[in-house]
């Protein structure tokens, strides 16, 4: 089985990640997988919507405290990393990271403190993602089909209402319709919020 593993430092959870953990906690429960928040303070208050999903996992130990002794087997989503994720992968790795910089400030960039601490890196190309299209891309591209093979859509505008629509700043998987996929409620949430900005959202 694997596991995909949420590096989550910021001592909230925001409506934009809570959106994002449900998906996240649904998808992998879908697809055989486990998923789970790890290095979440111990105060995180976590909304009731994401506890009540099946699926969803906390543990507020560190990736290398929980890993220790499987590290070889642990690969770290890495925009640094220089190699690509591939289908192969899923031969050697059983655990999936996704760092970024959370919750400090200055910001943490936690992926970094990762990679120095010797895990495996891979990439997913060149565009930012959001965390759950980054895990939607690990889990297609581990069960078998490479980063070249899955539609994108980047940047997608987002229209607000008649009159003013927002560019996302990230790379989604295009659906059959030609749209983004994103977790139910995103749409709405963006366009409530649309005049504070994403800082405020995440």
């Amino acid at each position: 089985m694997k596991t995909y593993v949420v590096e989550h430092l910021d001592p909230e959870c925001g409506p934009w990640s809570t959106l994002e953990y449900i998906t996240i906690a649904k998808e992998s429960t879908d697809a055989g997988a486990t998923f789970c928040l790890s290095s979440a303070p111990l105060d995180l208050d976590i909304p009731d919507s994401v506890k009540a999903v099946r699926g969803f996992n906390i543990d507020h130990r560190s990736v290398e405290d929980v890993y220790h002794d499987r590290k070889d087997r642990v690969c770290l989503l890495d925009p640094a990393a220089k190699e690509e994720l591939k289908p192969a992968d899923a031969e050697d790795f059983d655990v999936f990271v996704f760092g970024g910089i959370l919750g400090d400030d200055p910001p943490r960039d936690r992926t970094s403190e990762l990679r120095k601490k010797g895990f495996t890196g891979r990439r997913l190309g060149p565009i930012q993602m959001t965390t759950d299209t980054a895990v939607r891309v690990t889990r297609m591209v581990i069960q078998g089909k490479a980063l070249t093979e899955i539609p994108y859509l980047d940047y997608p505008e987002i229209r607000i209402d008649d009159h003013e629509s927002t560019e996302m700043p990230f790379r989604y998987v295009k659906d059959a319709d030609q749209r983004p996929v994103m977790p139910e409620g995103m749409i709405d949430l963006i366009k409530k919020d649309s005049e504070k900005g994403f800082g405020e959202l995440l």
